[in-house]
């Protein structure tokens, strides 16, 4: 069988990873709906990041016994909002990690982007520093959504944004869009995705609106005051914007992604697949088979432990077999590449065909693949999967996956 990266724990302590990601957790203010480990300010402590990272950098080189530099395929700078940092951050960030971690110009070089704060000059620095991947978070181009996410561009600003992008000579931009809004507010969802096609992005990232319990959002519909979409509405939406994004020649590749032919997320598939992955800034999450680790997430903590010489860790776990099954099942579902079938069980294959009965999925070269409506029910059918799989293993003992 082949090895499961997610569990085998045989791995070397010493599996370098060759994908980093650096969260940049600045905001000029917090969204609507956003959990994530942001700070609002108004103006990005770039050095003061430049140095926490760097500094973690260096003591986790030495933590993991890298006594050579990383030699890395993808990094990703994600936030928060990275634009916040200026022109010259990613060339300074290159240069400051070049002892521990290096990348060369075919590495896919990702950073995310506000349209307010990705200008021209921005996009001319980061070019020339290496970055050839934009993700830029437009999420809607209806302005009274816009106002109450709480999102400080305006309509016009992701068109402003790819221009300042394919005038520095970024050729891969992504671009954000955020589904199942209030139905109050009178977004046409079609209107969104028509708007979005035209400014040719090479790569479609879709996000369902949830309401965390931390955001705003949450409190609001927790105190009744407003009300997210119903699953028919989140499923019709989905599902348009699965069959207007497959129509304009974008391939649907996993569940929430649709990308052009050769522009799939190296980075992304790096944590589907459960290889290797680095990280650094506050609550960053890494992996280090079978070790899963975080960082703390407030930035005041994080820049001062690291400048105390300690890693900002706050807790971490092991991903073993029994952890690890569900995961197992929830990550192949998730992307075209689907389930195996050639060495698949009675229960696997028993279960497959359900699927396939109902539209949820389809069986192609011997592998299970998701349809966007097996999509919708992701987590139902990974907790199935991974239940059959279970089932194999135990009628069969000496199987190993």
């Amino acid at each position: 069988m082949q090895r499961n990266p997610l569990t085998d724990i045989h791995r070397s302590a010493d599996d370098r990873p060759r994908s980093l990601y650096l969260h940049v957790p600045f905001c000029t203010r917090r969204c609507s709906y956003c959990d994530f480990a942001v700070q609002a300010t108004r103006e990005a402590p770039t050095a003061d990041w430049l140095d926490a990272v760097a500094g973690e950098m260096r003591m986790l080189a030495q933590e993991r016994g890298w006594t050579a530099p990383l030699r890395l395929d993808t990094v990703y700078v994600g936030g928060g909002t990275p634009s916040l940092l200026g022109p010259h951050a990613m060339a300074a960030l290159r240069e400051r990690l070049y002892p521990w971690a290096r990348w060369d110009d075919g590495a896919e070089w990702t950073c995310e982007a506000n349209p307010e704060s990705f200008t021209p000059e921005v996009a001319r620095g980061w070019r020339a520093a290496g970055v050839n991947r934009i993700s830029l978070g437009a999420q809607t181009f209806h302005e009274p959504t816009l106002k109450w996410m709480g999102r400080l561009h305006g309509p016009e600003g992701p068109a402003r944004a790819f221009a300042a992008a394919r005038q520095a000579g970024i050729g891969n931009v992504s671009i954000d869009l955020i589904f199942g809004v209030p139905d109050r507010l009178g977004r046409d969802w079609g209107q969104d995705l028509f708007r979005a096609l035209l400014l040719e992005p090479e790569h479609v990232s879709l996000y369902g609106l949830t309401a965390e319990a931390a955001a705003p959002l949450g409190r609001w519909v927790g105190e009744g005051r407003e009300t997210l979409a119903d699953e028919d509405r989140y499923a019709d939406e989905y599902l348009l914007a699965h069959h207007t994004l497959t129509s304009a020649g974008f391939e649907h590749y996993e569940v929430s992604n649709f990308g052009r032919a050769g522009r799939r997320s190296r980075h992304n598939f790096v944590y589907w697949t459960g290889e290797p992955y680095a990280a650094l800034g506050p609550g960053s999450h890494a992996f280090y088979p079978p070790l899963r680790r975080w960082n703390v997430r407030g930035w005041d903590d994080y820049r001062d432990r690291v400048a105390a010489g300690r890693l900002p860790t706050e807790a971490e776990e092991t991903v073993d077999e029994d952890t690890g099954g569900l995961e197992r099942a929830w990550l192949r579902l998730r992307t075209d590449e689907g389930w195996p079938l050639e060495d698949a069980g009675d229960a696997v294959r028993a279960l497959a065909a359900q699927w396939a009965e109902r539209g949820w999925a389809a069986e192609r070269a011997d592998r299970l693949r998701l349809t966007a409506e097996g999509w919708l029910l992701l987590d139902t059918l990974a907790v199935q999967m991974a239940s059959a799989a279970e089932t194999e293993c135990e009628r069969v003992p000496a199987l190993q996956l």
